[in-house]
């Protein structure tokens, strides 16, 4: 997916969370748009840890692996 088009979803306010569908099969949600960094080669997330809202460790992602974002509540 296009660096761009990650960050049009982040951008959208009011935000709504989302869930990123990646190559592998992995999924990850992103509630707040402030724990996704987006570059153009590198899509940066942090990841919850179990005391709090600051992310315990960071997760990197190559835009292209990213396949589908949906709504996490399902509505598109």
């Amino acid at each position: 997916m296009r660096p761009e088009d990650v960050r049009e979803k982040l951008r959208k306010r009011p935000f709504q969370p989302i869930r990123l569908f990646l190559s592998d099969g992995a999924q990850y949600d992103v509630r707040h748009p402030e724990i996704l960094i987006v570059g153009r080669t590198e899509v940066i997330l942090g990841l919850p840890g179990g005391n709090g809202d600051l992310p315990e460790r960071f997760a990197s992602i190559d835009p292209l692996h990213i396949v589908r974002i949906e709504p996490i509540d399902g509505r598109s």
